[in-house]
Order: C-alpha cells, then structure tokens, then sequence
C-alpha cells in the first residue's frame, strides 16, 4: 500500500490486496483463514444474491472493524433491526430529500466561496487539494440537515467523530499485532473513550432539547432529526429510547458523510482524467440550470450525463468496497454446507471490475455503459450494488447520491479542472475507498 499507481493500472491489488491476491492464487470462490477467523470469498452472482436477500441466516459479523462504526441500524439484526429501520425510514423518503437541497446548496456554496477566493488570488487558477474541503462540505451537509438551527453543535459531533474513526483505526491496526490492545488504557485509547462520552452528551442534550420542544407544543421540524422524533412519536411508546435516538444520528454522521466525500473525490479525479467527460458533464449542467442559477430536485433528476458518471465512479470506487457476513450457524448455501463462524466476503471492487460480467474495457472509466441505465448495463444481473442490495439496501442512498449530484452540479458550473502534477494516484481502503495523499488538483475559475 505504500506505493502510488498510475491512474490507469489496476486499483484493485491497492485497494483490495488480500483478498485480491487470494482470488487470483485460488480462484474466484475460494477460502482462506485470517487468524483463527475462516472467510469464505464468492464472486458467484446467484450465491451473492441470496446472501444479501437472507438477512436472517447471514448477518453481520461482529469483528474488530465492524466496531467502528457499529452504531444505529448498522449493527442491529432481526426484528430490532425491522424496527429502527421502520422508525427511520420516513427521514429518507423522496418527498423529504427535496427539503435538504437548498441545506446543500448553503453548505456547498461555503466551499465554493472558499475555493474562488482561493483561485482569485492566484489569478484565476491554483492548485489545491479537494480532499479536506470535501470532508468538511459532507461533514457540514450532514450538522445542517440533521440538526437544522444547532448544526454548530452538530459539526462539533462530526469533528469529533472524526478524530474517534481515525483513532479507533490507529488502535486496530495495533490490535492486529496484539491481541486487546485497543482496551489497554494507552493516552489514544483514553481518548477514544473520552470522544465517545462527549458524542453521546451532547447529542443526548440535542434530543433531549427537541423533545422537550415538542411537548410544550412546538412545531416538528423538518431536518432529520425533527423527522426521526416524528416517526419515533408515532409508535406510541414501541418507539426508540433517547440512547438509540443518538446512535441513529452517529450514523448518520458516519455513514453519511463519509461515503458522499468519497464518491465526490472520485469523481472530480476522474473528470480530471477525462476532460471530454467533464465538460459534457458541464454542458447539461448549464443547459439545465445556467451559470449561476440554483440546482434544485427535478432538475437534478433530469441529469441524464451526471448520472452515468456517478454509477461509473461508483463502479470503479465504490466507497464500500466489500462487504461482509457471517453465519452463526452451520448453513447450506446451494451445493455449499457452510461451517457456524465462517465469515463471508463480498468483493464488491472485483465483481464491479470482473470482465467477465462487464466486457473487455471493465478497468476503464466509460460512462456510457450506463447510459441506457443500470439494469442494461448490467443485463439484469446482480452484479453492480455499491450501496448493496436486498431488505439491507443503504437505507441514505438517495441522500448519498442527491449531495454528490447538487455539489458536483456546483463545482461544474465554476469551475474546470484537471489533475495537479503534484496529484500521485494512491487509493486505499480503510474503511471507505480514500486517497491516501489527498487529491490536488489544479482549479481554474470559469469566465462569465
């Protein structure tokens, strides 16, 4: 993982390494152990399938990873699991995504503000990199949309959540050296812990604030949190406990702003690869919207272009780029008799990439496969699901997908860019699909 590629080699022995090697040393169904752990590895579409419809005899595993962020829906199973997800999903309806656009086109226009100043300065092209900025307009997006007026308070939460995910990272890979390591109370691990107290404070004082709000007759509010409480109300008290509430809302956090930031990084790197793309990108962009005029909802929708990019970039980088069950008892898995404890891994960046499935170009960024959409790119089969598939489908897929359209939307409409000589092409997976040494590119403000 230390050395950088071209932007045209193989990302897969980078992002995916182990699990990359072990499929080209023994096939595309094959099994390893990993420690004490045994994974079985399946790139077989049908198993893959049935694997992601049965919630109930595949779950998630419970490893050292999946801790991270295993709060809120993540990590519950069974008919709890049915529940929260029941209680929350009302927050992610269509009809509520089209209240967060002009959420997203405040917090974007931050960052846009910031990257013309920049640019201006160095008389109307400089060379940055997006990385850091893109991290901060999710992180922002998500503190306004989820929290409305006390969105401070919420980017305080995402700050903090930050620095736990890259501490809790640092504590695991020292676990994978010695056992327990993570609950030694080292300085690092103390301020894990010191973190995780804060977040829960202060969110539960966030809650804590509304629903008391609401009891004295206060009007619901309608960013997430506000939604979240609505729905919660109305299972008369079958709903979630304030601790949950809050954990609902961490993932928020997590899930949401981390996957966004990436598939918007990618994108922007690849556009910069590929100029044509980019400025027919930029070309619908201005058609429907103009220069200055604001994205809103339908016209996002109508984005025919933007939207092949995305599915493409989600191709190529899923920010998710395996996933991950285990069964807890012994399981027949078509001709398989799956062993109880075996944990089963999902290659979601060798499926999207197997030119077996995809056609001999299945490495290259090429937009136009989707072009007639996913389900004739795929001829039907379930072979491409960056956002997974089945009863446990990303429940903030559309709330993923509206942020990266709205903001790339934006940055079409003032800007053209290619990649920075000092941009070196290093993709890694802790977590989401990241670059490792940031993503500099060289910015260039559009003339009026």
């Amino acid at each position: 993982m230390t050395t950088p590629i071209n932007l045209s080699d193989d990302n897969l022995p980078r992002i995916l390494a182990f699990v990359h090697h072990t499929i080209q040393t023994h096939g595309e169904n094959c099994f390893a152990w990993v420690g004490p752990t045994p994974w079985l590895i399946l790139s077989d579409v049908d198993k893959i399938k049935e694997i992601l419809t049965n919630y109930e005899d595949f779950r998630k595993p419970d490893q050292a990873l999946s801790k991270i962020v295993s709060v809120g829906l993540f990590n519950k199973e069974g008919d709890i699991w049915a529940k929260h997800r029941a209680i929350i999903n009302p927050a992610f309806r269509m009809d509520k995504l089209k209240n967060v656009c002009h959420t997203l086109y405040e917090s974007c226009s931050v960052m846009m503000n910031s990257w013309e100043e920049i640019v201006i300065s160095k008389d109307g092209s400089s060379d940055i990199d997006v990385w850091p900025f893109l991290e901060n307009l999710s992180g922002d997006f998500i503190s306004r949309s989820a929290f409305g007026n006390s969105y401070q308070q919420g980017k305080i939460i995402f700050d903090l959540q930050r620095e736990y995910v890259d501490l809790a990272i640092l504590s695991l890979q020292a676990t994978n050296y010695i056992p327990g390591w993570r609950y030694v109370p080292t300085k690092r691990n103390r301020r894990a812990k010191e973190i995780i107290r804060q977040i829960g404070e202060t969110l539960t004082r966030m809650i804590e604030s509304r629903k008391a709000e609401i009891e004295e007759g206060g009007s619901i509010k309608d960013d997430l949190l506000g939604i979240l409480l609505e729905s919660n109300k109305s299972e008369k008290g079958r709903g979630l406990t304030t601790y949950e509430v809050a954990q609902e809302c961490q993932l928020f956090y997590l899930a949401g702003s981390e996957t966004a930031s990436s598939l918007l990084v990618w994108t922007l790197i690849l556009l910069a690869k590929h100029p044509i793309w980019q400025d027919s990108a930029r070309t619908e962009v201005l058609l429907e919207f103009g220069k200055d005029g604001q994205p809103n909802f339908d016209g996002l929708n109508r984005l025919k272009t933007v939207t092949m990019i995305l599915n493409e970039v989600l191709r190529l980088y899923p920010p998710v780029y395996m996933l991950m069950r285990k069964v807890y008892t012994h399981v027949q898995l078509k001709e398989l008799l799956i062993p109880a404890g075996t944990e089963i891994i999902i290659p979601l960046c060798v499926l999207h990439q197997d030119s077996t499935l995809w056609g001999e170009d299945s490495k290259d960024f090429n937009p136009q496969r989707f072009a007639s959409g996913v389900s004739d790119a795929t001829k039907g089969q379930p072979i491409y699901f960056p956002f997974s598939m089945g009863p446990r489908i990303c429940i903030g897929k559309n709330f993923t997908l509206l942020e990266a359209k709205l903001s790339l939307t934006m940055i079409l409409q003032r800007f053209s860019f290619q990649l920075s000589p000092t941009y070196t092409h290093a993709p890694y997976a802790i977590m989401i699909t990241k670059p490792q040494h940031g993503a500099n590119l060289v910015l260039s403000k559009l003339s009026s």
